[in-house]
């Protein structure tokens, strides 16, 4: 067993708390990534997709998990199990100094989660108290103009990266 905790981060213009539309433990939220198998190293082609009101039974076990996949090319079962309560949302301080917000941990075996794709619809706020819902970051950016506050906002060069973690 071995557990990835997702980290993300990205450069925010006057924006703060970038999440998920729901928060980091939203059972209806998706998170889109490939899996390397831990026996054959293959990658898989398509993103495989992962939420956690979603569960199902571990074969020849009494637990469940959120997925259950068999490798294409060398036929070994692996599973990814969702451990929420680990995440928390990018600040404007956490882009300001370079550095990653943890979203979700992920139990694997079998396999390894990489090239994690931002779909979905996320949230953050201005500087200024607004809110802005339901950004679409598919486009790897998003520009906006913050009323209140009299100022543009924006919200480029997202990056993630899957860290071991004990």
């Amino acid at each position: 067993m071995v557990n990835y905790m997702l980290k993300i981060t990205a450069d925010l213009e006057n924006l703060t708390n970038l999440q998920p539309q729901n928060g980091c433990d939203d059972p209806d939220f998706s998170y889109f990534f490939k899996l390397r198998c831990g026996r054959c190293g293959e990658v898989t082609q398509k993103e495989t997709c992962l939420t956690l009101g979603e569960s199902l039974p571990i074969p020849n076990s009494k637990g469940t998990t959120h997925l259950v996949q068999k490798c294409k090319f060398c036929e070994r079962d692996g599973t990814v199990t969702m451990i929420p309560g680990q995440g928390r949302p990018l600040t404007q301080e956490d882009s300001e100094s370079g550095k990653y917000a943890p979203l979700m941990l992920f139990d694997c075996r079998g396999y390894e989660p990489v090239e994690y794709s931002f779909l979905g619809l996320w949230k953050a706020e201005s500087l200024e108290g607004t809110l802005f819902e339901n950004i679409d970051l598919s486009g790897g950016e998003i520009a906006d103009y913050d009323e209140k506050g009299e100022c543009p906002v924006m919200i480029s060069n997202l990056r993630a990266t899957f860290d071991v973690t004990k």
